[in-house]
């Protein structure tokens, strides 16, 4: 596909739109003190959704997988039973999701003084480790079954009419999760959709391996298997690529930090110097470190009022977990805490 000048014309104007959208929400919250948005009982509701999304999702994937569990031992099909172990780790990492928020919402600031947002982008490493790993298994598997002599793979009519039922009303169960799932933007009922999305992939192979290996040739089930294995191993190792970002500090966009320089630059009129606008990742939200200037003379109760209130200002945005912000009264010296190089 190629772009002509008139996509990138096109492209240049929507980046500028949304740039005037962003400093309009930052002269909203200058003005009013704070972002139009929910209220408080809004957010309630919204946490209530959430909760019971992430319950829906558990009980649904034991239902399933006592189901898959059937329909496992009738069919005896590698690539059904490699479906029937992705449903059991479902469970395991339910648990280990619905810990991870419930260790998000109690906190401890005597324990966790700086708050627990990073088990979220924990809690979803831990998920998509058990997920890869169940992947490289089934590769084992799959293998040793199409090198070994094991008996030729064949259903009846019946084994067939009850297989084909039970996947089939997994497969509408979880799409229909998936879509319920995707309405919310907390990370991880998003995890559960994603999830819920792979069950549909992997009931869909698992199903169409069982048909070919009993109407064609029994190698085809371990061969789904591996195909299944595959897609398992790649989706959840770019989970995981994702989330380390979070957990290592990445910077924010250079039009969030925009954001938040026009925010601090029409904060207060004795502003005269903004040195530095940080923004970096730490777990699902962001820490922010900003330098302003001061006049020299200025009493320190009037710039303490000043540096307060822009920090109280920058804690309001949704995406900021904590701002800090230093006053200074000039701008040409070093930076502070500059990084120490190895010799």
């Amino acid at each position: 596909m190629f772009f002509g000048p008139e996509d990138n014309v096109a492209e240049y104007y929507q980046q500028q739109v949304e740039m005037l959208e962003g400093f309009n929400e930052m002269d909203a919250l200058a003005e009013r003190g704070f972002i139009p948005g929910m209220s408080k009982e809004e957010r309630e509701k919204l946490a209530r959704s959430e909760t019971l999304a992430i319950r829906i999702s558990n009980v649904a994937n034991m239902v399933l997988f006592a189901a898959k569990v059937y329909a496992s031992v009738w069919s005896g099909s590698l690539a059904i039973i490699a479906s029937t172990l992705d449903s059991l780790l479902d469970l395991l990492s339910g648990f280990i999701l619905w810990f991870t928020a419930f260790s998000m919402s109690t906190p401890n600031p005597y324990q966790y003084p700086i708050g627990k947002k990073r088990m979220q982008p924990l809690g979803i490493l831990v998920f998509a480790s058990v997920m890869a790993t169940l992947g490289l298994q089934i590769i084992l598997e799959s293998v040793r079954t199409m090198v070994s002599d094991d008996d030729e793979f064949n259903l009846t009519n019946e084994q067939e009419r009850w297989v084909v039922g039970i996947m089939l009303g997994v497969t509408l169960v979880k799409l229909f999760l998936v879509f319920y799932c995707r309405t919310f933007t907390n990370e991880i009922v998003k995890a559960y959709a994603q999830d819920h999305f792979f069950d549909v992939i992997t009931n869909i192979i698992g199903l169409i391996a069982v048909l070919l290996a009993n109407y064609i040739d029994d190698w085809m089930d371990p061969v789904g298997a591996i195909i299944l294995a595959l897609y398992t191993i790649r989706t959840w190792s770019m989970t995981v690529l994702e989330n380390v970002n979070s957990l290592v500090g990445k910077s924010a966009a250079p039009e969030y930090l925009q954001k938040l320089t026009y925010l601090c630059w029409n904060h207060h009129k004795a502003i005269r110097h903004i040195d530095t606008v940080r923004a970096y990742t730490f777990g699902s939200h962001y820490f922010v470190e900003v330098d302003i200037v001061l006049p020299a003379n200025m009493a320190l109760q009037e710039a303490h009022d000043i540096g307060e209130s822009l920090q109280e200002k920058l804690e309001l945005l949704p995406e900021i977990e904590r701002a800090f912000v230093h006053l200074d009264y000039e701008f040409s010296h070093k930076p502070e805490h500059a990084q120490a190089h190895a010799l």
